[in-house]
């Protein structure tokens, strides 16, 4: 089932692909790629139903969505290093410790807009 947190989400991207094309010569927009970070607490599946209602009626409409998924990754205090985390209290592959500070796949962004 999609949640509010996507619906709203995919009406932000909906705002910003208009405002994009507004600024534009082109006709139509025929894909929106993003960038969701796996960290994001955002749930890819939720928000391509959700983008494709509200997508209706808009420059949007019929347009592809594609998601390129951001791995997550953390400084660790502990070792100082950047490690791979999947969940953001994960704790560091190489010590164990918990102290890891998320700095990659917290993001969700539009990365690019195809318009014809």
């Amino acid at each position: 089932m999609e949640s509010m947190h996507e619906m709203s989400l995919a009406e932000g991207v909906i705002r910003i692909v208009e405002e994009a094309f507004a600024r534009s010569d082109y006709r139509r927009v025929t894909a929106v790629r993003l960038e969701i970070g796996a960290l994001s607490a955002v749930e890819p599946e939720a928000l391509s139903f959700c983008f494709e209602a509200v997508a209706r009626g808009t420059v949007a409409d019929g347009a592809r969505l594609e998601i390129e998924k951001v791995p997550g990754a953390g400084w660790c205090l502990q070792c100082s290093r950047t490690v791979p985390i999947v969940a953001r209290y994960d704790a560091c592959p190489h010590c164990g410790q918990y102290r890891v500070q998320p700095t990659a796949g917290a993001e969700m962004r539009v990365k690019d807009i195809e318009v014809a």
